[in-house]
């Protein structure tokens, strides 16, 4: 017999390997249902999950938790960004689905946060921030629109604090990849050092944002430009950046062949994202103001100064040596 369930979600995720698989929720960020769509067991899954959203309490956390993510704002967000939220809302959840609301105001509540936070932390201080950080958001999410009156988590601060000091993509680090990379993986890292933009905006970069000169309206330099154009004349897709089986690259599918290729290049302890950092700084000791910088990176003028501060150059010797000839370069003009 077929029996029609409403408010069945479907969504379709492309696989690191390059193959789909549909998965199937009970509605719109509820939870996934197990089985075949029509058997006995995905039926069984989907009356489960509808019985405990019918009999959800009130007042308590859980409430709250259900109704961010079937919220606008959660649905908004990347399907990476909420995946890797729901991982943590469940954890909250366990620790958390049955404290009143009412208790939310008490300053006790603070320290009982906290120490599951410092719990957590034993295993992954990172982690441990993350969580805290996922139930401070939909706290401050829940204050705005009235459904609770206090955050707790609102000022707790970070355990892990991490530094990206010193940690820049030198030539050598960059030759060495190109060397030991597959195809697929070059392009990416020249995108990455000539636009310092994002690795999600890189991978969502259509060919129609570049006309030959410009990336949308940015200046491309002639190595990118170079390698933009080989690129061009064997393009398969609308999407710039594709994987070995000409597919458009998934974030964990590029995350995972990055990590191989820096494995396989003896490149340690350096990120994609550091080479958002390395863009700035070679921008910078190359001679380029920072407003300068702003126009080609997208970031705004007080993060190229926090990168430029405290978190890339460091005391470049190459900008001290610049400096330098300056300095003699006015004292030559202008004898004291």
């Amino acid at each position: 017999m077929h029996m029609r369930l409403k408010g069945i979600h479907s969504a379709v995720m492309r696989l690191a390997d390059g193959t789909t698989r549909t998965y199937h929720y009970a509605w719109r960020g509820g939870p996934r249902l197990t089985g075949e769509p029509g058997s006995p067991e995905f039926v069984a899954s989907y009356n489960k999950a509808i019985a405990r959203k019918a009999a959800l309490p009130v007042g308590v956390l859980l409430a709250i938790l259900t109704k961010y993510q079937n919220s606008d704002a959660f649905r908004q967000l990347t399907e990476r960004t909420r995946k890797d939220y729901a991982i943590q809302i469940k954890i909250i959840e366990r620790a958390f689905g049955d404290l009143p609301v009412a208790a939310l105001p008490d300053r006790r509540t603070c320290g009982i946060f906290m120490e599951w936070r410092d719990k957590l932390a034993e295993k992954s201080r990172r982690q441990a921030d993350y969580a805290w950080a996922v139930l401070a958001l939909i706290l401050s999410w829940a204050f705005d629109r009235g459904l609770v009156t206090h955050n707790p988590c609102e000022r707790g601060g970070l355990l892990y604090r991490a530094s990206r000091v010193d940690k820049i993509w030198s030539d050598a680090d960059e030759a060495a990849f190109l060397a030991k990379a597959p195809n697929q993986l070059r392009l990416p890292l020249m995108l990455a050092l000539w636009t310092g933009q994002r690795q999600g905006d890189l991978l969502r970069l259509p060919w129609s944002g570049y006309d030959g000169e410009f990336i949308r309206l940015r200046q491309v330099g002639s190595p990118l430009k170079l390698a933009l154009n080989e690129a061009a004349q064997a393009r398969r897709s609308p999407v710039i950046l594709l994987n070995s089986r000409g597919m458009p690259w998934t974030s964990d599918g590029f995350r995972t062949s990055w990590g191989k290729a820096c494995a396989a290049a003896g490149i340690v302890g350096l990120t994609f994202h550091d080479l958002r950092g390395t863009a700035v700084t070679r921008l910078a000791v190359a001679g380029c103001t920072e407003p300068e910088i702003v126009t080609i990176t997208g970031h705004t003028l007080k993060d190229v100064r926090s990168i430029l501060d405290a978190n890339y150059l460091h005391r470049d010797p190459a900008l001290a040596e610049r400096a330098i000839r300056k300095l003699e370069t006015r004292a030559k003009r202008e004898p004291i």
